[in-house]
């Protein structure tokens, strides 16, 4: 239980510190760190499945729904990790933690719109009270809070697709970035071409490293959080979830100076209440699950 803990919460914590590294990048434009973050991934997955001879999973993904599942998380992921990119190195770090905070909510909502499953009374509770502080958002900036709705969705609908996926996290992930490798080092055949590849005309060092340590730092966290959730409750995992956005929350406000209005407080601390209240309730089910279990 501690070592699930200690792995999960190692998990969310990387992902909370992603600012931190996306700012040290901050010269190099989004798209070249996403094709850089696919390269630099695929090789480090390739290098961690070497080791371990994981290598049966290749005859499942020849599968046509298999296949085809993956291309639209593979599309979905690149999606998600090029707006948040672009979020943080256009000073956007608070919006883009606002769409980690309310992506539970819109996991709950996409199981009862597409998997057709059952709300409680709580979680429609729960989604009501988000969706006023969304509007409340939107109401106050006079435009709607589009880089944290297109992060949650784009993230809902990639783990809606990896919940019924054929293959566990570190082979689901290698697939997408093998996936996604062709467009990817085609982009930065032509960049070099034209000489605005930022990997070889930076004239850093600590760029190319940073760019080369995407791998790593993309894989690392998915691999202790796949550690993790297979050794605690789904109860302390969803809590352990908020560990990541309050890290991102905390550092646009104290360390980027993002502007943070009492405004705009008002409309976090609607989706916070929200959020309170769909773990309150899933804590209050656990013991009556496991009672009904042990009946």
């Amino acid at each position: 239980m501690r070592t699930g803990i200690l792995s999960a919460a190692s998990a969310f914590l990387c992902w909370g510190l992603f600012p931190l590294y996306f700012h040290a990048i901050g010269e190099v434009p989004p798209m070249q760190i996403l094709a850089h973050r696919m390269l630099w991934s695929l090789l480090f997955l390739l290098i961690v499945l070497a080791v371990r001879r994981q290598w049966a999973w290749l005859a499942i993904v020849r599968r046509p729904r298999v296949f085809g599942s993956f291309v639209a998380s593979a599309v979905l992921l690149s999606v998600n990790w090029l707006i948040y990119i672009w979020a943080v190195n256009n000073n956007h770090v608070i919006e883009a933690s606002l769409g980690y905070f309310i992506n539970p909510l819109v996991n709950i909502s996409l199981g009862y719109l597409l998997l057709k499953e059952r709300l409680r009374p709580a979680q429609w509770a729960a989604i009501a009270v988000a969706a006023l502080g969304v509007a409340w958002l939107t109401w106050q900036a006079g435009t709607v809070p589009w880089i944290a709705l297109a992060l949650a969705v784009s993230f809902g609908g990639y783990g809606l697709l990896r919940k019924t996926a054929a293959l566990g996290a570190l082979e689901g992930l290698s697939f997408e970035t093998m996936v996604l490798f062709p467009v990817a080092a085609a982009y930065v055949v032509w960049l070099t071409m034209h000489g605005q590849n930022a990997f070889i005309n930076t004239g850093s060092t600590s760029t190319q490293l940073l760019l080369m340590a995407a791998g790593p730092i993309t894989a690392i966290p998915l691999l202790l959080f796949a550690s993790g959730a297979r050794q605690i409750p789904l109860s302390v995992l969803g809590l352990l979830q908020y560990l990541s956005p309050t890290l991102q929350f905390l550092l646009g406000v104290w360390l980027f100076h993002e502007p943070f209005t009492p405004d705009r407080l008002v409309g976090f601390a609607l989706i916070w209440a929200a959020l309170a209240l769909f773990a309150f309730e899933g804590l209050l089910r656990r013991p009556s699950s496991a009672t009904a279990k042990q009946a």
